[in-house]
């Protein structure tokens, strides 16, 4: 199986997790989206949206980060049964947040960062405030969402059930982006902090090596060098956050 991805992306950085967790060999093809490479037409003939991550297994494409998360399962039966579980009402909890985060936890993080973070990079001026509170306003709901509704049973460790699943995997990857725009998430949030905590104990080494880059973002990134780069995602209307 071949895996198309870049580190940068949050889902790119879910499915590669899980696939070195689970040992589940694949051959790495790095694309780097800062080079705008998904845009290229020879890469159509490998995803037909242009994005990451996909995967290519024998002459079967598929892109989409919980469709391949699925099939990667369905693939593989040595796989521990907590990452997707086979109980019916705990595997529907877990795609119950699957299903949830498309619009809420991915669409309010990555809406912030964007408004917070790269449009004041393209435009070289200070965010609007309004829709900077706007932007934040949507994030605090949906974080709060998380720390109040999904975490709310103390009992429980994880978001869907009480073991690590691919759910915890794709939350927290989203969840960290706002950090780049200097808005900690786990500020106030005690729940989702010993959350993160535990999803971290139960992924590092693994968990911190697919991040560094990322993590290296966090108040380093050279506005300047960026500036041409930042504007051809826009242009082309590409979610690489």
């Amino acid at each position: 199986m071949k895996l198309y991805y870049d580190l940068l992306s949050q889902p790119s950085r879910a499915i590669y997790i899980f696939l070195k967790l689970n040992k589940i060999p694949f051959e790495s093809n790095v694309v780097k989206l800062g080079r705008l490479q998904h845009l290229k037409s020879s890469f159509k003939d490998i995803n037909r949206f242009k994005r990451v991550p996909c995967i290519v297994d024998n002459d079967f494409h598929l892109a989409e980060s919980v469709a391949i998360f699925r099939y990667i399962v369905a693939t593989n039966p040595t796989i521990a049964d907590h990452w997707y579980p086979k109980d019916a009402k705990e595997r529907a909890r877990v795609d119950e947040y699957l299903e949830w985060q498309h619009n809420n936890t991915r669409v309010a993080c990555a809406g912030y960062f964007r408004v917070a973070y790269m449009l004041p990079l393209l435009q070289r001026k200070p965010p609007s405030k309004e829709k900077i509170n706007k932007a934040k306003g949507h994030m605090v709901k949906v974080l709060d969402l998380i720390e109040d509704v999904w975490l709310q049973d103390e009992s429980k460790r994880f978001l869907a059930t009480n073991e690590i699943s691919f759910a915890d995997l794709m939350a927290a990857c989203e969840i960290e982006q706002p950090r780049i725009a200097n808005y900690n998430p786990f500020e106030g949030r005690p729940n989702l902090t010993k959350w993160y905590e535990q999803v971290k104990l139960k992924t590092n080494p693994v968990y911190d090596d697919a991040s560094a880059y990322a993590y290296n973002l966090i108040g380093t990134m050279d506005r300047s060098r960026l500036y041409k780069i930042l504007k051809l995602f826009l242009s082309y209307r590409v979610k690489y956050i």
